[in-house]
């Protein structure tokens, strides 16, 4: 593997949802985004709800939507375990402006009984959705 490459697998418990030598890596992590290139310091994180940005060998950018997980970084590779991640074309914008809604009613609603870190959870993950399939 050249120098300026490294390894990324996307895993999620129904695929492999991406496995190639990239040049940069930016994502969403419960302490902010962040941008890893090769020879990064080792390090696990938690991933959060955002938008993954891949830059591929050839320089080109893809982008997925990442709910939640996990990242293992070394040297030479990037382990993503995802619980979701999702290509634009792979995302349904009626459902999402339909969760985006669900989410925000049960946060306005204040009733007793509703979880509102699942709601804040469904709203945020409909956001990123949304801005991804823009």
């Amino acid at each position: 593997m050249a120098e300026n490459l490294m390894k990324l697998e996307v895993t999620t418990p129904e695929r492999i949802f991406y496995d190639d030598d990239v040049k940069m890596v930016e994502l969403t992590t419960t302490e902010g985004d962040v941008g890893i290139l090769p020879q990064h310091i080792p390090t696990t994180m938690i991933v959060a709800p955002g938008i993954l940005t891949i830059t591929e060998k050839d320089g080109q950018k893809k982008e997925a939507g990442l709910m939640s997980g996990f990242i293992e970084i070394t040297k030479t590779k990037v382990s993503i375990l995802a619980e979701v991640a999702e290509w634009p074309g792979d995302i349904d914008p009626q459902r999402a402006a339909r969760a985006k809604e669900r989410a925000e009613r049960r946060l306005q609603s204040h009733e007793t009984g509703v979880d509102m870190q699942r709601a804040e959870l469904a709203l945020r993950r409909s956001l990123v959705r949304r801005k991804l399939k823009k």
